[in-house]
């Protein structure tokens, strides 16, 4: 009931806003049509005082539609950002669940067989979910940090597996660089997925890191079993994508190729 006696209120003080505003014109047409003139002067046979006070009620009026106007465009785009923020923390919510399912399963059949290896691969396991909801909460964290992420996913991978694996990770990283979190992970993840999880033996992952002229490059490489190729782009893809508009819009480069059976992903990201 409020709300409505508020609009009707509203458009009344509108309305009437309105009519003060067109009344000299209705009188100045009004002269027009009925004097017989050719020509008539705006507010010529009003007291200069009511001129003054017309003129700068027309000047209020347009100050207040520019304050208007500029309200409204802050207010877009105050929105958008938040809707922005908003889908973000949902697209990074959504990392590594799979992963983190899989490993409990795997835990919860080593504790019977290995309790030691189940004690040490809790504890990183522990570390990784501790980074993935702290550290992923926000906007950037060191790539640094991001980098010992990768490294401690990597070994709870050499954990898991009860195969050969051969993983080369090498970085040469400027410390103080700073990067969205949780964006190179999803890369690893399908090395894995899609490489040595079909692989029954030589599976390989190469990981190369570097920081150059105001830039951060990751490069990883896997080999895959070419009789298993599924061209669907997945979930992880289209997150990372979707990730790198909102944030580094115009600002990165992401780019795949396929060799034989050796598939490499390359991000390229300007410095934050």
């Amino acid at each position: 009931m409020i709300l409505k006696l508020n609009k009707r209120k509203r458009s009344i003080v509108i309305g009437l806003a309105i009519f003060i505003a067109l009344f000299p014109f209705a009188i100045t047409f009004y002269e027009l049509f009925t004097t017989g003139k050719e020509s008539v002067v705006f507010l010529e046979n009003y007291p200069a005082s009511i001129a003054v006070i017309v003129l700068s009620y027309y000047a209020v009026l347009i100050i207040l539609g520019v304050f208007w106007f500029t309200k409204q465009i802050i207010t877009f785009f105050k929105l958008r950002n938040e809707n922005s923020k908003a889908e973000l923390l949902h697209l990074k919510n959504q990392v590594n669940p799979h992963f983190f399912f899989n490993t409990l399963n795997n835990l919860y059949g080593l504790v019977a067989v290995n309790p030691k290896k189940a004690q040490e691969l809790i504890l990183k396991l522990s570390d990784m979910m501790r980074y993935s909801i702290y550290e992923g909460e926000k906007e950037v964290v060191l790539l640094k940090d991001e980098v010992d992420y990768l490294k401690n996913y990597i070994e709870l991978h050499k954990m898991r597996y009860h195969k050969e694996i051969s993983i080369e990770f090498k970085d040469q990283i400027d410390e103080t660089y700073q990067v969205m979190p949780l964006l190179f992970i999803i890369l690893l993840e399908n090395a894995f997925k899609h490489g040595v999880e079909n692989l029954r033996k030589n599976a390989f992952v190469n990981i190369n890191v570097f920081t150059f002229e105001n830039k951060i490059q990751f490069d990883i490489e896997n080999n895959f079993d070419t009789s298993d190729v599924n061209e669907e782009v997945g979930i992880g893809l289209k997150n990372l994508k979707r990730r790198l508009e909102l944030v580094y819009a115009n600002k990165h480069k992401l780019s795949f190729s396929v060799e034989g059976n050796i598939y490499k992903a390359t991000l390229i990201l300007n410095k934050l």
